[in-house]
């Protein structure tokens, strides 16, 4: 499949009144700009610019070590760092060692637990919420927005679409409130259908997370997985509005390193960011395809351009 293009959206032209007012925030023109589509979707206008902060996993960066890989983050423009759950509450006094007087920060935390959350075996879905709440006590510990969950991947359950959503609905409550303990969140994380039968959208995502009426369930969009899902990454964005907390990304048509697929672009979707007031962290989740020396920092360029463009 091609990567989408950027979508127009058209919209009724925005009264004068909103037009001053938006021309009187810190976003100007190009707030200005997207003054129709934030008044046709009913979004309050943002209180604080939108911010691009740019993270990476550390298994995508390049070095042996960790000081290694965050020196490498560190001198290309990086803004944080992602890590994956597995094994992060015995790391949390080495993390937070390695990140002491750097400027980069934890940004998530990627998933790492075991069991399934909607199994159909009770086993399984007491080994998820016991592991999940082991490494949101560290996700909190390290500061960082959350924790990153998929329900479930394809072949984890036989529950159907509805009984999947039941049942999970009775978990997240328990989870968001050991996140909002912790200080820290869940977030929900939708796929792609071959990776997943259930939650494939952001909107869909976000509705379970405010059916749980807890600030510790929040939800994250992946570029990857929106290229596939979505008909459009700014609906599925302004969909999640605040309850948005993080944000994967990848090249649109393999998965690698942004920019090593021809035609990567994330401008529709940095819109949305753009009309949310996005302050948060774009992660790479992704492979490679070249030299990630040379990748990455290419990658930093052109989400810098795009974000501009938006």
């Amino acid at each position: 499949m091609a990567p989408r293009a950027a979508r127009s959206n058209q919209a009724m032209n925005p009264s004068t009144n909103r037009r001053d007012f938006f021309k009187a925030t810190a976003l100007g023109a190009a707030a200005v700009a997207l003054a129709p589509v934030a008044s046709a979707m009913n979004l309050p206008a943002p209180t604080t610019p939108a911010k691009l902060r740019i993270s990476c996993q550390e298994g995508v960066a390049p070095g042996k070590t960790l000081t290694e890989k965050l020196d490498f983050m560190e001198a290309n423009g990086f803004d944080g760092v992602e890590f994956w759950g597995g094994g992060l509450p015995g790391r949390v006094e080495e993390i937070k060692t390695a990140l002491k007087g750097r400027k980069l920060q934890l940004s998530a935390v990627c998933a790492g637990f075991k069991g399934c959350l909607i199994s159909d075996k009770a086993a399984e879905q007491q080994e998820a919420m016991a592991t999940i709440k082991e490494i949101l006590t560290a996700t909190g510990a390290l500061g960082s927005v959350g924790m990153i969950i998929v329900p479930a991947f394809n072949g984890q359950t036989k529950l159907d679409h509805w009984a999947a959503r039941e049942l999970l609905l009775t978990k997240l409550p328990e989870l968001g409130e050991h996140a909002n303990q912790a200080g820290t969140t869940v977030l929900l994380e939708p796929l792609m259908r071959d990776e997943s039968h259930f939650l494939r959208q952001v909107a869909d995502a976000t509705k379970i997370a405010q059916e749980t009426k807890s600030p510790g369930v929040c939800v994250m969009a992946d570029f990857w997985h929106m290229t596939w899902e979505e008909p459009s990454d700014l609906a599925a964005i302004t969909a999640a509005g605040e309850k948005l907390r993080h944000v994967h990304i990848a090249s649109r048509k393999t998965r690698k390193i942004p920019g090593e697929d021809a035609g990567d672009n994330y401008v529709n979707g940095f819109t949305g960011l753009k009309l949310i007031g996005y302050q948060n962290f774009v992660s790479l989740e992704c492979g490679n395809k070249g030299d990630k020396k040379l990748a990455l920092p290419a990658a930093v360029k052109l989400m810098r351009e795009q974000w501009e463009q938006a």
